[in-house]
C-alpha cells in the first residue's frame, strides 16, 4: 500500500529495498535532489547508525531519510538531530502519551527502551554555510534489533502500542518533522526546540557517564548547552560541554559495568 499523501513540499522516493536510505539520499543531494526528498526504503541491507554501528533493517519497520537545505551555519547542524527526535516523539507519543524520552544525542526511548535512532550527515558549500543535511530516521514500529551496550531496544509493538504499518507512520512522521522544524527556524533552538527536548530529557538532573574514545568523564547530565552540547556539572570543576560521546546514564557502578561490557 503506497503512503497517505505527504506535508507540502515533501517528495518521495520509495523503495522496496536498499543498502542505506541515507546513502541513497546522499547521492541524490550530491545530484541537487532538492529541500524536502525523502527516500523510503521498506528494508534496508546495510542499514546504519551513529559511528557506523549496524541498524538492522528487517521489513515492517520505518526507515527513511529526508534531504534538507536549511539557511544556516556549520555550528548549527547538529541542531536538527534534536529536531528529528522531537518529531519521532511526536509519532510514538500518539498511541502511548508520556511514555517516552529523548536521549542525549540522537535517540528516543519508550519505557526505556530503544525505539528510534537519528542519523545525521552533511555537507558544506562556499563560506561554511550549509549545502545539505541528510537525516536519516529509523522507527521500530513492529520488531527490533538485540543491542550491546546498556539500553536495551523495543518496538512499539512490545511496549502495548497498536500495531503502526510504515506507509501510515511515514506521512505522520514527516508532518511532525516539518513543524519542529518550523519552530526551530522562526523561534531558535533554545527557545523552541532545546526547551522541549530537554522537557522530555532522560536522565536529566542525574549521574552520566560520557565515553570516547579512551576518554571517560563523569558527572551529572545538567543540560544542553545553546548548540546542543550536553553540559556535564563534575563536583569541584564546574560545568563541561561535550559535543560527541556514547553516554551511560546511573550510577557510577553501572555505568563501570556497561562499559566492561562492551569491552
Amino acid at each position: 500500500m503506497p503512503p497517505a499523501t505527504l506535508p507540502p513540499g515533501y517528495t518521495l522516493i520509495a523503495l522496496d529495498e536498499a543498502g542505506s536510505t541515507n546513502d541513497e539520499a546522499k547521492v541524490r543531494a550530491e545530484a541537487g535532489a532538492p529541500d524536502g526528498t525523502v527516500v523510503w526504503a521498506r528494508q534496508q541491507r546495510a542499514g546504519r547508525g551513529r559511528r557506523g554501528r549496524t541498524w538492522v533493517s528487517p521489513p515492517g519497520n520505518l526507515y527513511l531519510s529526508a534531504i534538507l537545505r536549511p539557511a544556516c551555519g556549520a555550528r548549527s547542524i547538529a541542531q536538527l538531530s534534536f529536531v528529528a527526535a522531537l518529531a519521532v516523539l511526536d509519532l510514538v507519543d500518539g498511541p502511548l502519551p508520556g511514555r517516552s524520552r529523548c536521549k542525549w544525542p540522537n535517540d528516543v526511548l519508550m519505557d526505556g527502551g530503544k525505539v528510534a535512532g537519528v542519523l545525521l550527515e552533511s555537507a558544506l558549500g562556499p563560506g561554511g554555510r550549509v549545502d545539505w543535511v541528510v537525516l536519516g530516521i529509523g522507527v521500530n514500529l513492529a520488531s527490533h534489533p538485540r543491542l550491546e551496550g546498556s539500553v536495551p531496544s523495543t518496538s512499539l509493538v512490545d511496549v502495548g502500542a497498536p500495531p503502526l504499518a510504515p506507509e501510515d507512520a511515514l506521512p505522520s512522521v514527516l508532518a511532525a518533522l516539518e513543524r519542529r522544524r518550523r519552530e526551530w527556524e522562526t523561534q531558535g533552538f533554545a527557545a523552541a526546540t532545546r526547551s522541549a527536548w530537554l522537557d522530555r530529557a532522560h536522565g536529566l538532573g542525574g549521574p552520566v557517564t560520557v565515553t570516547n574514545g579512551e576518554r571517560r568523564l563523569t558527572g551529572v547530565f545538567e543540560g544542553l548547552d545553546e548548540e546542543g552540547a550536553l553540559v556535564l556539572s563534575r563536583p569541584g570543576l564546574g560545568p563541561l560541554t561535550i559535543s560527541a560521546g556514547d553516554v551511560t546514564f546511573g550510577d557510577v557502578a553501572d555505568a563501570e559495568a556497561a562499559h566492561a561490557a562492551r569491552g
